[in-house]
């Protein structure tokens, strides 16, 4: 029992807490910062996972579109450009394969007809030469003898002395060395051949323009060139038969004729100009370019005009004609193209992307097709163009056609 008038005890202490002091505001202040990390966590994976799954670029292959011109015609006449040529040429090579010994000429030297500017080594071919020499030599004398000796064999037949078979048997061999010594002498001028054939001999007047091996070095005819073994020797040409080729647009090739008068002026002397004639139209047209190749005779000879040089040539008209300049003709592979008549677009490359282009087609050459419209020319196109390009979508070049 409690004495009465004394405090009630205290119980506070015996109390049990539910929740720890300050516990509600804690879960409270948990749960957005949970979720913010969650968010963040699911965009992570969905870029990854976007990145990850993005359509690769596709691999393309491109060409470009050519643009021709072929000349233009001026008041005066039609030009077209082209280079200085020799219509004799030649890269001259060894008969034989072996290692040259001698080599007699330089660029610049004027040679002639059947000199010797080179030769191959041909111990080989001398000695052989020397033992057929000795072979015909002594074969002869054998035969010289057998002829004595069937003198006496038929004196001594018509004595009785000899018989009838002796005397064939003399006869026989007479005929047997007349026919070795012919083979020797056969024998004797192969060698001779192949001595020769170790002498390279220019085959025509001319200058050498350039020395294509030097003493010392394995050269050989050109079918049985490889690895490091040379095919030509010297490179000559017949100066006096220098030319001009040009190619000449279709759209004027009418107006050109074989004799006609021309103007000739090289890129390196663009002050002077010399006298040619249309020698030959040559036959045919370049279906890639649209022209038609001429050659055009130098009829002024200067020493200053050389191989290789560039060269316009005004072919004379007479005309008072405007000028005009020559059409320019565009071209694409078939390939490129995609869709007919007014549907008929290529898909242009530039900077990794690729972009429709409408264009105009025209007349068609093998795998070439002409462009009317939509292309200037330099354009690089997407051949073969897969069907999932769109505007702007973005290629990878796998190859570049040539």
């Amino acid at each position: 029992m409690v004495a009465t008038g004394s405090p009630p005890p205290d119980l506070s202490g015996l109390r049990i807490e539910r929740e720890a002091p300050g516990g509600g505001a804690a879960r409270g202040g948990g749960a957005p910062r949970l979720l913010l990390l969650a968010i963040a966590i699911l965009l992570v994976a969905g870029a990854l996972a976007a990145f990850l799954l993005r359509p690769s670029a596709p691999a393309v292959t491109v060409a470009r579109a050519e643009a021709t011109g072929g000349g233009s015609e001026t008041a005066a006449g039609i030009t077209a450009n082209g280079y200085v040529v020799a219509r004799t040429k030649a890269s001259v090579s060894a008969k034989v394969p072996g290692r040259m010994e001698y080599l007699g000429v330089h660029e610049g030297s004027v040679v002639r007809r059947g000199e010797v500017i080179a030769r191959i080594e041909s111990a080989d071919q001398q000695a052989a030469l020397r033992s057929a020499r000795a072979g015909v030599g002594e074969t002869a004398a054998q035969l010289e003898q057998a002829r004595r000796d069937l003198e006496r064999a038929v004196a001594l037949e018509r004595q009785k002395v000899l018989s009838a078979s002796e005397l064939e048997n003399a006869r026989t061999r007479v005929q047997v060395l007349e026919a070795q010594l012919e083979a020797m002498r056969a024998q004797v001028q192969q060698s001779e051949v192949n001595l020769e054939n170790t002498r390279v001999r220019a085959p025509f007047d001319g200058t050498v323009l350039r020395k294509d091996a030097e003493v010392g070095e394995i050269v050989a005819p050109a079918s049985a060139g490889g690895g490091l073994t040379r095919t030509a020797i010297v490179t000559m040409a017949d100066l006096g038969t220098l030319e001009v080729e040009v190619d000449v647009n279709e759209a004027y090739i009418a107006r050109v004729h074989n004799g006609q008068a021309a103007r000739i002026t090289l890129d390196a002397y663009s002050d002077t100009s010399f006298a040619g004639r249309v020698r030959q139209v040559v036959p045919t047209a370049d279906r890639q370019k649209a022209t038609v190749q001429v050659k055009v005779s130098i009829l002024d000879r200067d020493p200053r005009i050389l191989p290789e040089m560039g060269a316009k040539v005004e072919f004379v008209q007479g005309s008072n004609a405007a000028v005009v300049a020559a059409p320019r003709r565009v071209t694409v592979a078939r390939a490129a193209v995609t869709g007919t008549g007014s549907a008929a677009h290529v898909w242009v490359e530039q900077d990794g992307k690729v972009s429709s282009r409408s264009v105009s087609i025209g007349r068609a050459r093998d795998d070439q097709v002409e462009i009317d419209g939509g292309l200037t020319g330099g354009e690089t196109v997407v051949l073969n163009p897969p069907p999932s390009l769109a505007e702007g979508t973005r290629v990878r070049v796998a190859k570049q056609s040539s």
